[in-house]
């Protein structure tokens, strides 16, 4: 697999500014692939992980919609962690990295939008084999 950290890149959402609060919105066309599932993460302990895997075959994207978390990326060779904090500012994560996300801070909520539906046959959930499956 040829993804590596280059690929990674930063989505900014469109924002619409009132003095009631502000608006942000996700749809086709933002977002540069189609997503068949969106998931969110909240209520995760302090301390806590989640991640701990790579994916085969799916694109996401994951925005901090409060608080804000690190989200640690690993193509193989170079690890790179990012922190998320802006609900309308999403991290655009390729198939083929690891991934941990690390460093919750109270009340924080990351929202996912994934290519496809769940299917464990995408998930690499073990570092030693992403490492063997990076280098084929």
């Amino acid at each position: 697999m040829k993804t590596t950290l280059n690929n990674i890149q930063y989505i900014d959402f469109p924002v619409i500014k009132d003095y009631r609060g502000n608006l942000s919105f996700i749809q086709e066309g933002v977002v540069p692939y189609a997503f068949k599932r969106v998931y969110y993460l909240f209520d995760v302990p302090s301390g806590a992980e989640r991640g701990g895997h790579a994916h085969i075959a799916q694109k996401q994207i994951l925005i901090a919609l409060s608080g804000s978390f690190d989200v640690l990326l690993d193509d193989g060779n170079e690890r790179k962690t990012y922190t998320l904090n802006k609900p309308a500012v999403g991290l655009y994560v390729v198939e083929g990295l690891w991934r941990e996300l690390q460093n919750f801070s109270s009340g924080a909520v990351c929202l996912v939008i994934a290519e496809d539906v769940y299917d464990e046959g995408d998930y690499i959930r073990d570092y030693d084999a992403f490492k063997e499956w990076k280098q084929q």
